[in-house]
């Protein structure tokens, strides 16, 4: 895993990413963090989401997916379904589906620039070291880029 600090979306409108991974609940909401900044800049993405069926268990794992173009570039944002809920106390990060999520995006993604944020490790309170070796596993062999925001 590659780390850079700096904005993840203004990175991969500056090209640097063809393809960038944030997590969603399985809610449809996309209200805070990322999600909420990523439905605002590039409702394509949000739509996507609204794709899926709400508050449904078998979408963790999965994932959803828009391509979108800014300043020239084009890419795919991927909806990750990695946490069920945005409420309750505790971890709502959910490792198993995290690590499936990417799994599948290795596949479909081979080849391709991958950025990410500290998915799972914010408002879904996931232990990041146990995450970053996730992802780490599942996307071994790739092009993969964790982004700090430093806004």
């Amino acid at each position: 895993m590659k780390i850079v600090q700096g904005d993840l979306l203004r990175l991969a409108a500056d090209g640097r990413f063809d393809v960038i991974v944030h997590g969603c609940n399985c809610q449809c909401q996309m209200g805070k963090g990322i999600a909420l900044t990523i439905k605002r800049r590039f409702p394509e993405a949000y739509r996507a989401d609204l794709t899926t069926e709400k508050g449904v268990r078998d979408k963790l794992g999965s994932y959803s997916q828009a391509r979108v173009s800014e300043n020239g570039h084009e890419f795919v944002i991927v909806n990750a379904y990695t946490q069920f809920h945005w409420r309750g106390e505790g971890v709502r990060a959910d490792y198993e589906a995290i690590a499936k999520a990417m799994r599948s995006i290795a596949r479909e993604f081979h080849g391709r620039r991958i950025g990410y944020p500290l998915i799972g490790a914010g408002l879904a309170r996931g232990d990041w070291n146990t995450i970053a070796a996730i992802i780490d596993e599942a996307l071994a062999g790739e092009d993969h880029t964790l982004v700090e925001f430093d806004g």
